[in-house]
């Protein structure tokens, strides 16, 4: 825990100029909503359609993680303990908050973004990890820059990922990669047993219902948000979306501004984007979606990226250029 505070210590200070209040009121307010929701859903989960079911689950652990992302900036509050406490239960199960917070931390810094293996949010892979794939692990990645992709594969593929990557690490005796995974344990049983002994639902239910769909709409906001681009300012994008979607996000579709003012609390980026709005586009090489709506339409079959992040050398020259080409 002394890990997590050491992190969020430097992140929260001053929205802008502005020195920000002890207490955040609507972030409180947003974090008690979110609670009452999941404990109603859970509680009437057999009693509701599953569809029903599925969009509300979904969408409470998607607003639990984009308010996690606020925590991990410093808020609501200055006292760190407290901003931790706050999103302690692992909605998503297989998220642990100290990897999140260490990962997102080094995110932002946005000189090495998208940079394969020095942004750990990046989904392009360099010329070496290409060529230490397989076959099928090649073409999965593929799929996985669409779209559909994203949405249908995704959630398995970042679960796969996160445990091999445990499994690794532990192989190697990394203690502090461990130490994540210990404290995250009470976070996950808390979950587990709310929603298997007190609501009756299955885990496999819960899966389903809950952290698969709420993983994929995490997935569905962060697959436009940054490009490969010479330019630092041109890698970060503006998504439009209308209220709903983006309460959802927390507003981080809006993601070029949170980059210039990743203190800017969530309720306040609307309005800091509509008085910067011109700034950012001219900064950011007009690189702006129209709304998600779009996305769908462009790239639901189609790779908005490729695979290999552009600027990356090939390890001991090039590699051929027909595995060049299949990577695109």
């Amino acid at each position: 825990m002394r890990r997590l505070n050491a992190h969020i210590m430097g992140e929260w200070a001053f929205t802008g100029d502005r020195a920000r209040s002890a207490i955040d009121i609507p972030t409180i307010g947003l974090a008690t909503g979110i609670y009452v929701a999941f404990g109603l859903v859970t509680w009437y989960a057999a009693a509701l359609p599953w569809w029903l079911v599925m969009a509300a689950g979904g969408c409470l652990v998607c607003l639990h993680g984009s308010l996690q992302h606020e925590v991990v900036h410093g808020f609501p509050t200055r006292w760190r303990s407290v901003n931790i406490a706050l999103i302690y239960p692992s909605l998503w199960l297989f998220v642990p908050y100290g990897l999140y917070c260490d990962s997102h931390l080094r995110h932002h810094r946005d000189e090495r973004l998208t940079t394969p293996v020095e942004d750990p949010e990046s989904w392009y892979v360099s010329a070496a990890q290409w060529a230490q794939m397989g076959p099928f692990h090649r073409r999965l990645r593929q799929v996985l820059n669409t779209l559909l992709g994203r949405l249908i594969l995704g959630p398995i593929y970042v679960v796969w990922l996160t445990f091999w990557r445990l499994a690794d690490r532990a192989a190697a005796g990394d203690r502090a990669y461990i130490a994540y995974w210990i404290e995250h344990v009470p976070a996950v049983a808390i979950v587990i047993l709310w929603v298997t002994v007190v609501c009756g639902l299955s885990f496999g239910e819960y899966l389903l219902l809950f952290v698969y769909p709420g993983l994929a709409l995490t997935l569905l906001r962060s697959f436009a948000e940054h490009r490969a681009a010479v330019a630092v300012a041109e890698r970060t994008a503006i998504v439009d979306a209308g209220r709903i979607v983006g309460l959802l996000y927390l507003y981080n579709n809006l993601h070029a501004l949170h980059h210039a003012e990743p203190r800017t609390v969530w309720h306040e980026r609307p309005a800091r984007y509509r008085l910067r709005q011109a700034e950012l586009l001219a900064g950011n090489g007009h690189y702006r979606m129209r709304g998600y709506r779009v996305l769908f339409a462009r790239y639901l079959l189609q790779a908005k990226e490729p695979v290999l992040h552009p600027f990356d050398p090939p390890p001991a020259g090039r590699l051929p250029e027909a595995t060049l080409q299949a990577a695109a």
